[in-house]
């Protein structure tokens, strides 16, 4: 009789986590559209990934994940740096200036000065 209680048990566990893990990605489901998808390199989260499974396969699987970490959020960083500077060289280029970044010529005038 003991037996039979605890596969009922069991399974009614079971059962009440699948109806969980169902709901949770039923929920996530339905914010993903609400939520912006950016094509960005992957950070922390998926270099740590892939850093933990090659630690793993060297048996240093705590390493790996934390070099992927670090890995992955300077990667990011250097993309949105990237990002952030193309930005501001199209915005130059909208205003007409050809090279934002030129330091400006000692002999030539200032646009400002008048001929005289």
């Amino acid at each position: 009789m003991t037996h039979h209680r605890m596969a009922a048990s069991s399974s009614r566990t079971v059962l009440s986590r699948g109806r969980c893990l169902l709901a949770s990605a039923a929920l996530l489901c339905g914010l993903a559209p609400a939520l912006p998808a950016a094509a960005e390199p992957g950070g922390c989260l998926k270099y740590g990934a892939a850093g933990a499974v090659g630690g793993h396969l060297a048996h240093h699987g705590v390493l790996g994940a934390a070099g992927g970490c670090a890995t992955g959020m300077y990667v990011r960083h250097r993309y949105r740096k990237q990002q952030r500077q193309d930005a501001k060289d199209a915005a130059a280029y909208r205003r007409g200036e050809t090279n934002p970044n030129a330091a400006p010529d000692a002999n030539m005038p200032a646009a400002t000065d008048a001929p005289h």
